[in-house]
């Protein structure tokens, strides 16, 4: 290729990057981002769940826990019909039914009755994330993913700023027709969800073939470039069990999630209720609620930096090793340096810093791993198998705080643990597709 070619090259995938964050991106993480909201916003709602129902801290534990055994069990067929039936009805279909039974969780009186809600969640929701990363594969090169992802899970956390202060202030309404702030919160929150499933059957086109936004020449020159990154040898081609289970890459990207996804969901799961123990009465349930807005906010400012060094210098397994060592270390501190509610919140920014600096160097070496015939399922088998530890690490952590007395010391040494592992086994990934247009960086 001569260097007018490879200009002319790179000014198109360019342009293409371009129109797929103006028109995709922002819609994508709105939606994300109502996604997050109604996974995680069980854990604003024990704040004065937990008490009015009086559960305790391992029925809460296992009723977080249990719905990433709904999303396990239904992540891989999720993703295949997807792309049987096309990623605009069937990510229509997910927000629909999520947002219902969402919604729903407003009318638990009993563990059990938390328990089927949170797991037909799961259920629910199964593929949506690795749906969205599968759709997004579809528009974008393997150089220029770490940014694009980064750029949608950045909008996510920008998006997802108002659920934080949202959940304080629904938790307000705690007594308002006869209802209490939690019950409010669930309902509140799942509604718009219902409602935003129908805006994708209008916004989102199945293929770069049918989005009319696209010059015919740039649908051809993407198609192009998706054959040849199809050509690389070092990617995984096939789908099957046993080949997603022999693969050592493949076996190493899952325990680097559901490792990673253990100490974070179990520390995550808490975190509220970590900081209103740290406060000792100073900060009320709304006030918290809000206030852990800021580590998404500095997270989702160190993926942007992070993910373009990423896509420039091909290191995906450095930025991964770094995150999650710094995400681990942040752990420690905040049980070392810290008894405060003020401090182990800047603790859990520097968390969330190191932990997004990771994220988008993930999911760009894995998504780049894998060959057109393997990635639907293969995303949906990673996310599925590390989204394991979404259920784990709530019942570990319930359970090292009931031995701790109440706690969080040893539950934050487990999850610092859990991250520096998680972030050292990125350097056994060798022989992994190229990443960069000069063919340097984490393929050597």
């Amino acid at each position: 290729m001569t260097n007018e070619e490879r200009s002319l090259d790179l000014q198109t995938e360019q342009a293409i990057v371009q129109k797929v964050i103006k028109r995709l991106v922002p819609f994508l993480a709105l939606l994300y981002a109502f996604n997050i909201l109604d996974r995680g916003n069980v854990t604003i709602a024990a704040l004065q769940m937990k008490q009015a129902l009086n559960f305790s801290d391992k029925v809460y534990g296992l009723g977080v826990g249990i719905f990433f055994i709904g999303y396990f069990l239904f992540e891989v067929p999720s993703n295949l019909i997807m792309e049987k039936v096309g990623a605009r009805r069937w990510i229509a279909r997910i927000m629909i039914t999520w947002g219902a039974i969402s919604a729903s969780l407003m009318f638990i009186k009993t563990p059990m009755s938390f328990y089927v809600l949170r797991f037909l969640l799961g259920i629910a929701e199964a593929g949506f994330y690795p749906g969205i990363i599968l759709y997004l594969t579809y528009f974008i090169p393997m150089t220029s993913r770490a940014r694009v992802i980064s750029r949608f899970l950045s909008v996510t956390a920008v998006v997802g700023l108002i659920g934080a202060p949202l959940g304080g202030l629904l938790l307000k309404m705690n007594g308002m027709m006869g209802l209490q702030g939690w019950q409010w919160l669930f309902l509140m929150e799942g509604i718009p969800s219902f409602i935003l499933g129908f805006g994708v059957l209008i916004w989102l086109p199945n293929m770069p073939s049918n989005a009319k936004w696209l010059a015919e020449d740039e649908v051809a020159w993407l198609e192009a470039r998706h054959l040849q990154e199809e050509q690389n040898s070092l990617r995984v081609r096939h789908l099957s069990p046993r080949v997603f289970l022999s693969d050592p890459r493949v076996v190493i990207i899952c325990l680097i999630f559901i490792i990673s996804s253990t100490g974070g969901n179990g520390i995550g799961s808490f975190v509220p209720q970590m900081l209103k123990a740290r406060a000792a009465g100073m900060w009320s349930d709304s006030f918290i609620a809000t206030i852990t807005v800021i580590p998404g906010l500095i997270g989702a400012m160190a993926m942007v930096l992070a993910s373009a060094h990423s896509d420039r210098t091909g290191k995906r397994r450095h930025h991964i090793f770094v995150g999650y060592c710094l995400g681990g270390l942040a752990y420690l501190g905040c049980s070392f340096f810290s008894q405060s509610a003020a401090i182990s919140l800047a603790w859990l920014a520097v968390n969330a810093l190191g932990e997004r600096i990771a994220a988008s160097s993930y999911w760009a070496l894995s998504t780049n791993l894998l060959g057109a015939r393997a990635i639907a399922g293969g995303i949906a088998f990673i996310n599925s198998v590390g989204n394991l530890g979404g259920f784990f690490g709530p019942i570990i952590m319930a359970e090292i705080k009931t031995r701790d007395h109440g706690g969080y010391t040893m539950g934050l040494y487990f999850a610092t643990t859990c991250y520096i592992i998680a972030g050292s086994l990125a350097f056994l990934l060798r022989h992994t597709p190229s990443t960069t247009p000069a063919g340097q960086g984490d393929s050597k």
